[in-house]
């Protein structure tokens, strides 16, 4: 979900904390990559959700997410037409995102992230085959959707 599209409380307030660190991190489009707001909440030891809703505070929009759903202009995801650069899919891991996905067909980001880890293949990798597996995508540790 886009920032302009979220319902703010009026009452959101940056964590100073974390507000220093995000002028630091924006990219020259004024965003902050998905990584390096990650790192950020590692660093910090802080929940990731703690450095979204700081961002949406800012109201800085987030960018490059890791699993490809945002944040790459000119594209609607982090890949191209034939997706991101591997040599082929591993065996055994649109299995393992469909029983991830389960019924509903919804995984979580971090579900993914532990995929990614399982099957040693990029983060991207796998946000492309569970897209393509007909996957939702949700529970942004950040937030963003």
């Amino acid at each position: 979900m886009a920032l302009k599209d979220k319902k703010l409380s009026p009452d959101l307030k940056p964590n100073p904390a974390l507000a220093a660190e995000i002028e630091r991190l924006k990219e020259p489009d004024g965003t902050v990559s998905c990584a390096a707001a990650i790192h950020l909440a590692e660093s910090k030891n802080v929940n990731p959700a703690e450095v979204g809703r700081t961002l949406d505070a800012l109201s800085v929009h987030l960018g490059k997410c890791q699993i490809g759903t945002f944040g790459y202009p000119g594209h609607a995801k982090g890949w191209g037409a034939g997706g991101p650069v591997q040599d082929s899919e591993p065996d055994g891991l649109r299995p393992a995102l469909l029983e991830a996905g389960g019924p509903d067909k919804r995984v979580s980001c971090l579900s993914l992230w532990k995929i990614s880890a399982r099957f040693r293949i990029s983060r991207m990798s796998v946000g492309y085959a569970a897209d393509r597996a007909g996957l939702k995508i949700v529970d942004c540790q950040l937030g963003a959707f």
